[in-house]
């Protein structure tokens, strides 16, 4: 934990009483003091207490070490080019939050963090695609840095990403805000996942993010991924096409989409095809559009069907756990937090705070007793 001057702490406060949408009126009636004096603490004119610097925290809803961590670089970069005056978004904040606690623990050198993993990206020299055919191309190539099949189906999207250091997060948080967001690190990258999305549309989100972290894109927040258009984000659409390819291949399409639509019809080859790769019937009529491999009347066929519970059962479909539904923490990042709340290096209560209380104090590793030769060598 860096020391710091009073200047730099009172700015880290202003900026966690911003991303709490709290005026210094707001934060000086929750920790019982004047506005005034907040705003010479946040000038860095009047030195805050301990005690005071822990109401700060519980009021503006971070923990207070938060105050004394060095942030991410791209995150300092991202908001210097803003304006500290600019507000963040909650998926901003919620960013800012994770890559501080990964950072953290892989300060505490974990193996089981995997951020090693990243220097398979570094090595490759990715360069931004500038054409559909580059595009394509690089869904292949992230294929191989992951080490998956050219042609099947990612059922564990998250997974695959930590392969190449990028660990995924997500949480609900709303329907009218962005729909993921990726920073990249000292080592390694953490995406946020809105699950207030389907599973077809968070997946998309999520191999959209994988390409931002291939091409070493610093900061971003995306909006409505799979609706951009060439002529005004051209960038943010070529990577929606490569999030398509990714999940979806194009030698599997080419091969069996007229194949499976002669044997089953148009309508229960697009649901089988959907299912099995774990896309919704959006992207899969995109896919179809943009490999001219269907009209637009049947373009428009596909992006209308609508799997129902008889279609599970009728053709047997594979209904696999929903991934990034609610709170889920990167399994990475969740054995590295247990392992450092099993050799003791952080407690269980920061443990919990770590891993979203996505598990409960019960389910961490229990403590072993310590003889009482043990406690009084720590005590002489």
């Amino acid at each position: 934990m860096a020391e710091i001057d009073a200047r730099t702490l009172g700015e880290r406060i202003r900026e966690a009483r911003k991303r709490a949408d709290l005026s210094q009126e707001d934060l000086g009636r929750a920790i019982g003091l004047d506005r005034t004096v907040v705003n010479k603490i946040e000038g860095g004119i009047r030195k805050v207490t301990a005690l005071e610097l822990s109401d700060i925290a519980t009021a503006t809803r971070v923990r207070m070490s938060t105050f004394f961590e060095d942030p991410v670089p791209a995150l300092v970069a991202h908001r210097s080019s803003q304006g500290l005056d600019t507000a963040d978004s909650q998926i901003d904040a919620l960013l800012a939050k994770h890559s501080n606690d990964v950072e953290f623990v892989d300060s505490l050198k974990v193996a089981e963090l995997g951020l090693d993993a990243s220097e398979i990206v570094s090595k490759a020299d990715i360069r931004q695609p500038s054409t559909n055919a580059e595009t394509e191309a690089l869904a292949v190539q992230a294929r191989e840095l992951m080490t998956l099949p050219a042609e099947e189906p990612i059922t564990n999207l998250s997974s695959a990403v930590s392969k190449v250091g990028l660990l995924a997060f997500s949480r609900d948080v709303g329907k009218d805000t962005a729909d993921a967001g990726t920073i990249l690190l000292r080592r390694g990258g953490v995406t946020l996942v809105n699950s207030n999305m389907k599973v077809g549309r968070r997946r998309l989100a999520l191999a959209h993010e994988l390409g931002h972290y291939l091409i070493a894109d610093a900061y971003t927040v995306d909006w409505r991924i799979a609706s951009h258009s060439d002529d005004t984000v051209p960038l943010e659409s070529r990577l929606d096409r490569f999030a398509r390819a990714l999940l979806l291949p194009e030698s599997t399409v080419r091969r069996h989409w007229q194949e499976k639509v002669d044997q089953v019809g148009e309508r229960n080859a697009a649901i089988l095809l959907a299912s099995k790769f774990r896309i919704d019937m959006s992207t899969l009529a995109t896919r179809l559009k943009e490999l001219k491999l269907a009209d637009s009347q049947a373009v428009a066929s596909v992006r209308n069907y609508r799997t129902t519970q008889a279609d599970i059962i009728e053709l047997n479909l594979y209904v696999p756990l929903e991934e990034l539904e609610g709170t889920t923490v990167p399994r990475p990042f969740a054995r590295a937090v247990l392992r450092l709340a099993r050799d003791e290096r952080i407690s269980r209560e920061r443990a919990l705070d770590l891993l979203q209380y996505t598990v409960d104090e019960t389910d961490l590793p229990h403590t072993r007793e310590r003889r009482p030769d043990e406690i009084w060598k720590f005590v002489s």
